[in-house]
């Protein structure tokens, strides 16, 4: 049984972490201060915990990871978060990301669709911290059509185009942060406004390298 104990020497590796993101060119401190305050270790296999802090991904089972902090601090930038906004995140992983938005104080509502992670989260560590964080399993590119419209939408795996169905579930006014598929192993990070009326707005950034977005549930 692991023992979830965030010690000074935990501490210090997150300060050392968040500083390295802002050498990297993280300005929002809202997000910095997220990730200062989350102890990423609880989120991995003990196995890990010398190194959890380092700006890298790692496994966490199911072929998928938890994501480099840099990732996680750069599309929470983009993101723009505002306190309260809804979000829905496709992909839920670890629940990592997601801690990270509900720390900034958000409704967040994510989507997993390998069924063994999803069983694991209802073991959430931070259940009683984050109330603000509701799961679900399924397609995340059927979104959550009940639960729309979303201020914001982010998804954290490798997409193969803008799932219109998402975008449909994005307020006017609303973004919506996708890495996308550039015909190699990499995704160009884009950022989608919805402007009134329905048109969007397409920004670009960096590239990344994520898992791959799969349709359908997996489990």
């Amino acid at each position: 049984m692991k023992k979830f104990e965030d010690t000074y020497r935990h501490k210090g590796l997150r300060r050392q972490l968040v500083n390295l993101l802002r050498e990297k060119g993280i300005t929002d401190e809202n997000v910095l201060e997220a990730i200062n305050n989350i102890p990423r270790h609880f989120f991995l296999d003990s196995a890990f915990d010398k190194i959890a802090y380092e700006d890298r991904a790692f496994p966490i089972g199911e072929g998928q990871t938890i994501s480099q902090p840099y990732t996680v601090a750069y599309q929470s930038q983009l993101l723009q978060i505002q306190r309260t906004e809804k979000v829905l995140e496709i992909g839920t992983g670890s629940a990592y990301q997601a801690s990270v938005l509900a720390e900034m104080q958000t409704r967040v509502f994510t989507i997993e669709r390998q069924k063994k992670l999803y069983e694991q989260n209802k073991q959430f560590i931070f259940r009683n911290k984050y109330p603000n964080i509701r799961f679900f399993y399924g397609d995340g590119f059927e979104g959550l059509p009940a639960y729309a419209q979303f201020d914001k939408i982010i998804i954290t795996a490798a997409a193969p185009f803008i799932p219109p169905k998402l975008i449909e579930q994005l307020k006017e006014g609303g973004m919506m942060v996708i890495p996308v598929n550039e015909g190699d192993d990499r995704q160009r990070m884009l950022r989608i406004t919805k402007l009134p009326g329905g048109e969007i707005k397409e920004e670009s950034f960096e590239l990344f390298s994520f898992v791959p977005m799969l349709v359908g549930k997996n489990g």
